[in-house]
């Protein structure tokens, strides 16, 4: 969830975020991971490129030991691909952390080193995202909200409606700020700060639901397909959207957005999703106990 609000922004806002992390303007074009010759890099690594120059992001809310290897390996491959560009590669880390880990900035192996960027969020000040719209959302993870994160997630939420004149990226951009609020704030506080309706009709937000219901398809025909029955079909479905639920409720309303839509569309309570994980539970304590 956060990763997807950080997508959103580069991906609608690249100018901004070239303007941060390259230091200069360039029209950047998204990359798909599949273009990169031998095995693709990860999904939910961000790759964007224009002129001389190919951005590799990657947005981290945990430290990850592997992280100066990954660095290493791509690099390998964008260059491989794009031997004539500069290669810029920035992890930024969403989360306050005391871990060694998120100070790593080099991999370094039998002669071989390999070194990139590193930003953490929450020492940078606000001022630095205040000035373009992509960037906004992230102020609620600088240091302003080391300090006070309820101050600074209003004041954000006056500063969009101030340089965005567009209705539609106003909501779009409180949608991701809320999102990312919730890696600092509980949800009843990001409710009374934010407001739900303007999130709800946010084009971001209705994607959001939109993949829920793809994945809870997917998932759920995969799985009754292998019950190979009609009603394992219909049972494997209903499966695939509570298993998916279990991921994206907490997401919701840590954010401060509703969950009924989506448990409407899975035909379940939020009592009843609770029972169907003990349910679950149950029958793996079986399963693992013949």
């Amino acid at each position: 969830m956060y990763d997807n609000s950080c997508k959103y922004l580069i991906e609608t806002y690249p100018a901004d975020f070239a303007a941060w992390l390259i230091g200069k303007p360039v029209n950047l074009t998204e990359l798909k991971p599949t273009e990169l010759v031998s095995e693709p890099i990860r999904a939910d690594s961000l790759l964007l490129q224009g002129g001389d120059v190919v951005l590799q992001v990657e947005f981290q809310t945990q430290p990850d030991p592997t992280m100066p290897r990954r660095m290493a390996d791509y690099f390998l491959r964008i260059h491989k691909k794009f031997p004539e560009k500069q290669v810029k590669q920035v992890v930024i880390y969403l989360r306050s952390s005391r871990s060694p880990l998120v100070r790593q900035t080099q991999f370094q192996s039998q002669g071989m080193t390999h070194c990139f960027e590193v930003v953490r969020l929450w020492e940078q000040p606000r001022s630095l995202f205040w000035e373009m719209p992509g960037l906004l959302p992230l102020a609620i993870l600088s240091q302003a909200a080391e300090v006070d994160a309820v101050a600074t997630l209003q004041a954000i939420q006056n500063r969009i409606e101030e340089i965005v004149p567009d209705g539609g990226m106003q909501r779009n951009l409180a949608a991701a700020t809320a999102i990312l609020a919730g890696l600092k704030l509980e949800s009843d506080v990001i409710q009374q700060v934010m407001r739900s309706r303007t999130m709800r009709e946010s084009t971001f937000y209705q994607a959001i639901l939109e993949e829920g219901r793809q994945e809870g398809r997917q998932e759920g025909l995969q799985e009754g397909l292998q019950e190979g029955e009609k009603r394992g079909i219909k049972k494997g479905m209903q499966k695939g959207y509570v298993r998916l639920l279990r991921k994206i409720v907490p997401f919701l309303q840590s954010a401060g957005m509703p969950i009924a839509p989506v448990l409407n569309l899975a035909g379940v309570t939020l009592e009843e999703l609770e029972g169907q994980e003990e349910d679950d539970d149950s029958e793996m304590g079986e399963s693992a106990n013949p």
